[in-house]
């Protein structure tokens, strides 16, 4: 770099990486394997992230894409985007165990919409075919669900009754796109009613905000998280979309290319929501050693939701430690025991 030159600085987005879900469902299949050892089989990929993944994997998670794939009688755990009845019912006729890692806020979801059936309303859930979060909430009510995908799929969308009809979405969608469909929708169905929350989670709101913040000042957005990880594709568009030069999806660091750096100053980095932060250090390191040292941090909220484990995995790690506790207490009542006896045994006459 010469005198001449700009000073090239990094734009660090926070919130960024792992939600309060996919810390949740990561760690499950963790304790999972200390707790029943290897195998234990995932249902889908527990998060969209290949390092996540393959990472579990090593550690001997196995992950299946259907139910059948199980052998019966063995554990099967549920992904954090969730799953329909069916699979449910699937698992329970191949007498397997389940831990259900979805989501709490995916739970959620499909708690509205049994409950929106249960009223006979038409639910319009807005998200993306085939993903699937999208397929489990179906799931929950497919006799009463529609699919929107998007804006442009509005003109299409029928109803039964017009006075009767409710929108849903999936949790990680853009939230700007969101909104559009349902003013969109809303412009059809003037009496069309929103859920009780919002059902765009949290984080994935909290990162596109951050990232929206730094789109403007940014040349280059750099976005940690796999190409089926539908919030890590949405930071990309939010980036576009706040005004960045230039936005690209990365795994890993060495997938950046130098011709991207060409004229750019600043670069701005985040990561989806099913990301490690080793991996955005390691993309840190790759620009600073290419000139990008100066790190600013773009703080769009500060973030303290955690989710308890699986009741599944609670109780059974509670019996667990319920056991080792009883071993404990019995190990050191038998060394009681033991010691007294000794000294009893001392104190008789040594010729009987």
């Amino acid at each position: 770099m010469t005198a001449t030159s700009p000073a090239r600085r990094v734009l660090l987005a926070a919130p960024r990486g792992y939600c309060a879900g996919v810390d949740r469902a990561v760690i499950a299949v963790e304790k999972a394997l200390e707790q029943y050892g290897s195998p234990v089989y995932v249902r889908h990929e527990i998060v969209h992230n290949k390092y996540v993944v393959q990472t579990l994997e090593r550690k001997g998670a196995i992950f299946v894409d259907t139910t059948a794939e199980v052998p019966e009688g063995s554990i099967v755990m549920f992904s954090a985007h969730g799953v329909a009845p069916v699979v449910h019912d699937e698992a329970a006729r191949r007498n397997l165990a389940t831990i259900d890692a979805t989501c709490p806020l995916v739970t959620k979801v499909h708690k509205e919409a049994v409950r929106f059936a249960a009223e006979d309303y038409d639910i319009l859930l807005i998200g993306h075919e085939g993903h699937e979060e999208v397929i489990g909430t179906s799931g929950e009510a497919p006799d009463h669900i529609t699919l929107v995908d998007g804006p442009d799929d509005v003109a299409k969308v029928e109803v039964r009754d017009e006075s009767k009809v409710v929108w849903l979405s999936q949790t990680t969608l853009s939230v700007d796109e969101t909104m559009e469909t349902v003013d969109r929708l809303k412009e059809k169905f003037p009496q069309l009613i929103a859920p009780p929350s919002d059902d765009i989670c949290y984080a994935t709101s909290n990162r596109q905000t951050a990232v929206k913040q730094m789109g403007a000042e940014a040349d280059l957005v750099i976005v940690v998280g796999s190409k089926n990880s539908s919030n890590s594709v949405r930071l990309v568009e939010v980036a576009l979309g706040a005004g960045a030069s230039a936005a690209h999806l990365v795994d890993y660091a060495k997938e950046i290319d130098e011709a991207w750096l060409e004229g750019v100053s600043t670069v701005g980095l985040t990561s989806g929501a099913s990301v490690p932060e080793v991996l955005v250090e390691e993309v840190l390191e790759w620009l600073s050693q290419r000139g990008f040292e100066d790190v600013e941090l773009v703080k769009a909220a500060e973030e303290t939701i955690t989710f308890s484990l699986p009741k599944e995995l609670r109780r059974d790690l509670r019996a667990e430690a319920a056991r080792l506790m009883a071993d404990a207490s019995a190990g050191a009542s038998a060394g009681a025991a033991g010691s007294a006896g000794a000294s009893a045994g001392a104190s008789e006459p040594f010729d009987k």
